[in-house]
């Protein structure tokens, strides 16, 4: 570290760079995978490489994970910040020297690899049934140690664990067939597998296929939705995370580029995205450009208040920064990204929702979907639905899709449940790939419904 520091010194007063950061990260991880009783995947890896980024007006970055080419990295990432010279500047702020190590309660590192492949197994008979045709179960560890430095003087020291267990089955009746899904994830240790209810969890998710199975398709047409917290989550993640990263409104992709200070969405309507949250899956102590995660309220009481940025967009939109620039890896340059993301709890219960609709749809589930943030619209499918008459469910129905304008949306919310969860692990794409967490409370709103194709 100390001879990294030195020669980044040396070749940026030789290439004439004024800023730059080097990101030396050590990824030590496990992987289990199994189809069907058949083992697809039991790996354990460690990988150390290094990121450079250097900074003339514009970027140049280059990575490496054989340290005999570390320095040239360095060079190579100076090298294009010179030639490119471009005229954006950056948040630089003062030098940071700290030491952060997210503290579990039983680290999964002193679980041999042999008790994992017992829970995967064991996980896997427990899935089997009639009429289960396909069933899979994952898990997967990891440990990122981050060692970084800037021209600045900031030396920052983080180590972050990471644990995630998911498993699914595929169910077939009379020609048709469906799928049910659950993961479980989060910065902790094995504690979160002890404190997962096995039975419960495998038993639920062969209950709700064989439910998909027997259900009908949904209605069609524009009415009253009640959103379960998984899905108030994607479509906060999705329809409205993804349009408040500043990288987006900067380049014309965003429909919330200039609305800072505008009203949005209902009164009473707050959505924060936090990686400070303990235990929880998209969190983490720094960012990837040496900035203190922080607390984000985006929308307070209706009204844009903020975006996520980086130290670039912060400079460009006058933002306070608030550490959202992450990256996949050594290898890849930080972006503007979501960590924890997550609508705040209201005062109604779901009892109460219930009773204000008559003819409408209880949707569960994240089924996956599409969203333009340029054009403000935006499908999503539910894993199941209920429908929901004069306020009473009623029977299930399958392949639901959910549709709208984000902004349509966010207007017509009528309840915010008093049951937030923020608990649906997974990863977000945006060309690489992070960890994320999201959710919020049940919300009853009004939106476009259909059946997905």
């Amino acid at each position: 570290m100390e001879w990294l520091m030195k020669r980044a010194e040396e070749l940026a007063r030789k290439h004439g760079v004024d800023y730059y950061e080097i990101r030396l990260i050590k990824v030590t991880s496990r992987r289990l995978a199994m189809s069907n009783g058949q083992l697809r995947e039991l790996s354990s890896n460690s990988e150390l490489g290094v990121g450079a980024r250097a900074f003339n007006g514009a970027w140049g970055f280059s990575s490496a994970n054989d340290r005999e080419r570390f320095e040239k990295a360095i060079e190579t990432a100076m090298k294009i910040a010179k030639l490119s010279r471009g005229d954006a500047r950056i948040y630089l702020g003062d030098p940071v020297r700290d030491e952060v190590e997210l503290r579990v309660k039983k680290p999964f590192t002193a679980v041999d690899i042999e008790e994992a492949l017992s829970l995967v197994k064991e996980i896997d008979g427990m899935l089997k049934g009639e009429k289960i045709v396909n069933r899979n179960v994952s898990y997967g560890d990891s440990v990122v140690e981050t060692l970084y430095f800037n021209s600045l003087g900031s030396e920052i020291r983080t180590v972050v664990p990471r644990i995630r267990l998911g498993f699914s089955v595929t169910a077939r009746e009379n020609g048709s067939m469906q799928d049910f899904w659950k993961s479980f994830g989060g910065t902790v240790g094995w504690e979160l597998i002890e404190g997962i209810d096995i039975d419960y969890w495998t038993s639920h998710i062969k209950e709700k296929v064989f439910e998909l199975l027997r259900a009908s398709s949904p209605p069609s047409g524009e009415m009253d939705v009640i959103a379960d917290p998984e899905l108030t989550g994607v479509f906060i993640h999705e329809a409205l995370g993804h349009a408040v990263e500043a990288d987006s409104v900067k380049n014309g992709d965003s429909i919330l580029a200039g609305k800072l200070g505008e009203k949005i969405a209902v009164e009473g309507l707050n959505v924060v995205d936090d990686p400070t949250l303990p235990g929880k899956f998209g969190s983490y102590p720094y960012d990837d450009e040496g900035i203190r995660a922080k607390r984000v309220e985006i929308i307070r009481d209706g009204v844009l208040v903020n975006y996520l940025n980086d130290r670039e967009t912060a400079e460009y939109f006058g933002l306070e920064p608030n550490g959202h620039a992450r990256a996949e890896s050594y290898a890849y340059q930080p972006l503007v990204r979501m960590s924890n993301t997550y609508v705040e709890p209201g005062d109604w219960s779901f009892e109460e929702m219930l009773e204000e609709v008559r003819n409408g749809l209880y949707m569960l589930g994240d089924k996956g979907g599409e969203v333009d943030t340029a054009n403000g619209t935006f499908t999503f499918g539910a894993k199941l639905g209920y429908i929901v008459e004069n306020g009473e469910l009623k029977e299930p129905v399958r392949d639901v899709a959910l549709s709208g304008k984000i902004l349509d949306v966010l207007k017509n919310i009528r309840a915010i449940g008093n049951d937030t969860r923020v608990e649906f692990p997974g990863y977000c794409g945006k060309g690489q790939w992070v960890p994320v967490d999201d959710g919020g409370p049940h919300i009853l709103t009004r939106a476009l419904v259909g059946g997905l194709r």
